[in-house]
């Protein structure tokens, strides 16, 4: 079973060259990010005559998520126990909760995809909403694997933190400064592995970017930030036999910033016939 996270950075523009990155690397699920658009503006029927069935939650230009899978999406939760929400200017309980999460189960694994809140700068609500975000995360994330340790479990996208010093090799991020840097955005990314799952592709993969700027000619330089993952439960982990970073998918017309990060998971025929009820 291959599985692939991606943040598209609009699917409306750059559909066909996903659609044929899926097809290509034989991608059996992609989890996407920043897909920008509604459920009804999303261009499903490439995907569907390349043989994918969709799951699609966004509500306007920013933000969205989305499931693509070659085999039957199960389960489906736009958001997680605790997800916080954010509007800009407003405070309380009650915010209204943004497109950045989604849950599905395929073929008894179940996925996430997720697009964390980026922090704007450290002095900002949001970056507040983003560490609050996290935990909330974090919670669901060790109530989920604690529970089912049987259950193939992974958090998969853009995290929108390069959790190592060697993550960071864009001369503008400086902890101190700026976001996805900080150390108490790199502790809540820790905290997240604490609670259950664990980095599937950085044991293959030690070094390497997934995200470069579109200013400043950051990606001839290379000056990128490894802030994709796919943080995958025990049950999972052990099941990964190779990982890829999809760096060229950076190159040529209208890329997205970010680069797809696959996996290939070898799960027993047993794991297909797990319970897909969930809480």
């Amino acid at each position: 079973m291959r599985i692939a996270t991606w943040n598209v950075n609009s699917i409306r523009t750059r559909f066909s060259r996903v659609v044929d990155w899926m097809v290509r690397e034989d991608v059996d699920v992609l989890a996407m990010q920043e897909i920008k658009c509604t459920p009804e503006q999303f261009p499903a029927a490439a995907f569907e005559e390349a043989g994918y069935e969709l799951a699609i939650h966004g509500f306007s230009q920013w933000n969205g998520v989305a499931i693509a899978s070659r085999s039957p999406i199960h389960d489906v939760a736009t958001s997680f126990p605790g997800m916080p929400g954010f509007l800009k200017g407003e405070e309380g309980p009650d915010l209204p909760k943004e497109a950045r999460a989604m849950g599905a189960t395929v073929d008894g694994v179940r996925i996430w995809s997720l697009y964390v809140p980026n922090g704007r700068s450290l002095g900002d609500p949001h970056y507040t909403y983003k560490l609050d975000w996290l935990a909330a995360l974090t919670d669901h994330t060790r109530a989920e694997t604690s529970s089912r340790p049987e259950l193939p479990f992974a958090l998969m996208g853009d995290f929108n933190i390069a959790p190592f010093d060697v993550d960071n090799g864009d001369p503008a991020v400086v902890e101190g400064l700026t976001t996805h840097v900080s150390p108490p955005e790199r502790q809540a990314f820790f905290n997240l592995e604490n609670a259950g799952v664990t980095d599937v592709v950085r044991p293959r993969i030690p070094e390497g970017y997934t995200y470069w700027d579109y200013k400043q000619l950051k990606f001839p330089r290379n000056e990128g930030l490894r802030i994709d993952f796919i943080l995958g439960s025990a049950k999972f982990a052990e099941a990964v036999t190779d990982a890829s970073i999809h760096r060229n998918e950076r190159k040529g017309d209208a890329p997205s910033d970010h680069v797809p990060v696959l996996v290939e998971v070898a799960l027993s025929e047993n794991d297909d016939d797990l319970p897909m009820i969930f809480g």
